[in-house]
């Protein structure tokens, strides 16, 4: 009998053991090549694992449990034929499998009894776990129609536009219980806690703090976003030029760029910029390569790109290693300031916060604009307290005069003339 064994693959140079999150069928179930069995956590991602081919699938780890890279997770009997009541359903799910022509026009009751029999009935992927918790709908909310009762986005948009009820006020959902209860930490978010600790331990981290007048920046995206937009085919955000202000500083600034290796301290000519994004599964770094070379739409596109496929559960390893600066930006949460911790093994990290109209004084005179905290931590063993303010305000004064992302330190009228 034809006995496939299905093994982890490896989802990353230096990733020895991950663990097995989920799985999206139930022993014994039949499955189809390239269909999603389960989710695997390591300690830099999570990641889903499709069948390699079709047939009935027979556990050989349970969720939870931590196996090696290599080893066997599941066997799946690829001589068993498929189940005529669940065939149609499946095979639509997956065009791939030769008799999806066959049966087109399967009655839809089959449907409805696989996903209650599967592992996967009502776990949602990651993109429709984010839209859920946007809306504060409870899990169970929303009926999946995705292999095995998947919830989908699409299933979440649906019900949406369906009127689903959510939570009218906050606090609703408490019940004057005393019960408790516990749920295992992932792999992926117990490495980002022995790594934030070693942080705290390892290095001299110090913040520093300044303020931005994001009036320029957003009168400048007022006047241009919609031609922006038509003619780069992306839109025109903060991050863009957060991260050309700061690459302009970095060059300014090397040692903000650097990191410590043993007795040595590598430094780097390029800007590789990690965007901390939030995902189903927790903090994501990716990193936009080369990011000192690219132009304000090449850095938007690049950035929503890897922002989709962090909250979509694809992004991978090698989208996430590598950075040599982190930018993160706590203000889409409504955050006045923090003290952001350094991604290791880089030196420095530039936290955005929220944007608030303050009173400021203005050549004499008190005027409302739009202001943000902005804060730089750094590792104090290779860069002083001079480099640190002095690359702050090399951000802040960027971001006030954003036409010295084009002509750096200079004015513009002394670039003209030559100075």
């Amino acid at each position: 009998m034809p006995i496939l064994e299905m093994k982890v693959p490896s989802p990353g140079e230096s990733i020895l053991e991950v663990e097995i999150a989920a799985w999206l069928v139930e022993d014994g179930d039949y499955v189809y090549k390239d269909q999603s069995i389960a989710e695997i956590d390591s300690d830099k991602a999570t990641l889903e694992l499709p069948a390699e081919m079709s047939g009935i699938i027979t556990f050989k780890a349970d969720e939870g449990d931590a196996v090696d890279v290599g080893a066997v997770v599941c066997l799946i009997d690829t001589s068993a034929a498929a189940p005529a009541a669940v065939a149609a359903p499946a095979a639509v799910a997956a065009p791939a499998t030769p008799a999806a022509p066959a049966t087109p026009a399967a009655p839809a009751a089959p449907v409805a009894a696989a996903p209650a029999a599967s592992h996967a009935a009502g776990h949602p992927s990651p993109a429709a776990a984010k839209l859920m918790s946007e809306k504060g709908l409870a899990p169970g909310a929303v009926t999946g129609s995705g292999p095995g009762g998947r919830v989908l986005k699409l299933d979440v948009v649906q019900a949406l536009s369906k009127g689903i009820a959510a939570p009218e006020l906050p606090g609703s959902n408490w019940s004057g219980s005393r019960e408790t209860h516990r749920e295992k930490m992932s792999m992926l978010r117990r490495k980002v806690a022995e790594r934030l600790v070693s942080v705290k331990n390892e290095t001299a981290m110090l913040t520093t703090f300044n303020e931005v007048d994001m009036k320029p920046i957003m009168d400048l995206r007022k006047k241009y976003k919609e031609a922006f937009k038509e003619h780069h085919g992306v839109g025109l955000g903060f991050m863009s030029f957060f991260t050309k202000a700061v690459t302009a500083a970095l060059e300014l600034y090397p040692a903000v760029n650097a990191m410590i290796d043993g007795k040595e301290v590598e430094f780097h000519d390029y800007a590789d910029i990690g965007i901390a994004v939030s995902s189903p599964k927790g903090l994501m770094v990716p990193v936009v390569r080369n990011a000192e070379s690219m132009s304000l739409a090449q850095i938007e596109a690049e950035i929503k790109r890897l922002a989709i496929r962090a909250r979509d559960g694809k992004i991978t390893v090698d989208e996430m290693v590598g950075g040599t600066f982190t930018i993160t930006n706590g203000g889409i949460f409504g955050s006045m300031l923090s003290t952001p911790i350094i991604n290791p093994p880089q030196s420095a990290i530039l936290g955005m916060h929220n944007i608030v109209e303050r009173p400021v004084a203005i050549d004499g005179a008190v005027e409302i604009r739009p202001i943000m905290y902005i804060a730089l931590s750094y590792d104090h063993r290779i860069i002083d307290g001079k480099e640190s303010v002095s690359f702050l305000m090399a951000v802040k004064e960027m971001l006030e005069n954003p036409e010295r992302m084009l002509f750096g330190s200079k004015d513009p009228m002394e670039v003209l003339l030559g100075l």
